[in-house]
């Protein structure tokens, strides 16, 4: 075998590697289908020493190389749109993983409503006795608004303004109104009849507006308190019960997590069809190739194809992909 055609079918060798590396990554038939025919062009000029060498090195001139930089163009471009589908996907879990990481659970909200009603029984203690002449202290615990502001949106029952404007309705000469708090004179003989041991027993919101309701542990007494008035008023018992019982205090909301969870499915599904998506025009281009290199004529007419070879060189010079 002289040299150059021993250079000619090393180099169709290494041009075959390379299709059958981007067939099997498009995993397309046609794709498969036209690699098999070039091999058996190939096989044909080993084989049969009589065949022009350099008719093997035109087809690949032609034909061969420029499918393989048409096909890595679109695995490219494929590739740059596959990561910015993973870059969302990234995005929406580092989303995920924040909302996860924030949301509340029954467990907190148990444990933390004991907390608070042991700041307020301990700061009605104290208003009591700045009421009593017995000391001059700030009566609230620090952060004592910090438990609705934390837990209201996710734990709290739902109620109109109308209730709460009745909820929250006093006649003047049944409180003590002082620079720190407004207080029903009644209730603050209960809390002392009762030493100031009360638990926390539901939250109602209305928009913006909040209520927090406490019962005494040993009877069956509610009252309320409206931090953004700082009022403390007695409640009707049953009322109390009616509204706890028809209210269902929302579930922390997950429904932008499962939304985000979903939609990356969604983008892992797509990136997987995106990164070997083959354009329908592409599609057409490539049956009109493999037709021509499967034609019966076409080793003894190929120094006559330059102009329909051209068709892959336009399609590669094109902007569609």
């Amino acid at each position: 075998m002289d040299e150059r055609r021993a250079s000619v079918l090393s180099e169709s060798v290494r041009i075959l590697s390379k299709l059958q590396i981007m067939a099997a990554f498009f995993s397309d038939d046609i794709i498969y289908n036209i690699y098999l025919r070039s091999q058996v062009i190939h096989q044909l000029f080993e084989q049969n020493m009589e065949l022009d060498i350099n008719k093997l090195e035109l087809f690949h001139v032609q034909f061969t190389d420029t499918l393989i930089d048409l096909l890595k163009k679109i695995k490219k471009t494929n590739e740059k749109n596959v990561t910015l589908l993973f870059n969302e996907i990234d995005l929406n879990r580092d989303v995920i993983a924040r909302l996860e990481a924030d949301k509340l659970t029954q467990a907190d909200f148990d444990l933390q409503k004991q907390r608070q009603a042991l700041k307020i029984n301990t700061s009605l203690r104290r208003l009591y006795e700045l009421l009593s002449g017995y000391s001059n202290e700030y009566p609230y615990s620090k952060n004592i608004n910090a438990f609705s502001a934390r837990f209201s949106p996710s734990f709290y029952h739902d109620i109109t303004e109308d209730v709460l404007a009745r909820l929250t309705s006093y006649t003047p000469a049944e409180v003590y109104d002082t620079a720190h708090a407004v207080i029903q004179r009644k209730l603050m003989g209960q809390l002392c009849k009762y030493d100031f041991k009360t638990e926390f027993f539901c939250g109602l919101k209305a928009g913006s507006l909040i209520i927090e309701v406490y019962k005494f542990t040993e009877a069956a007494t509610y009252f309320l308190y409206y931090p953004s008035r700082n009022l403390f008023l007695l409640c009707d018992a049953e009322e109390m019960k009616m509204i706890n019982a028809a209210s269902h205090a929302p579930a922390a909301d997950n429904s932008l997590v499962y939304e985000l969870k979903n939609k990356n499915d969604q983008l892992q599904s797509r990136a997987a069809l995106v990164k070997t998506l083959i354009p329908p025009e592409v599609k057409q281009l490539l049956a009109e190739h493999y037709k021509k290199i499967t034609d019966i004529g076409f080793l003894q007419n190929i120094s006559n194809f330059d102009a329909q070879a051209n068709i892959l060189k336009t399609m590669l010079n094109t902007d569609m992909m």
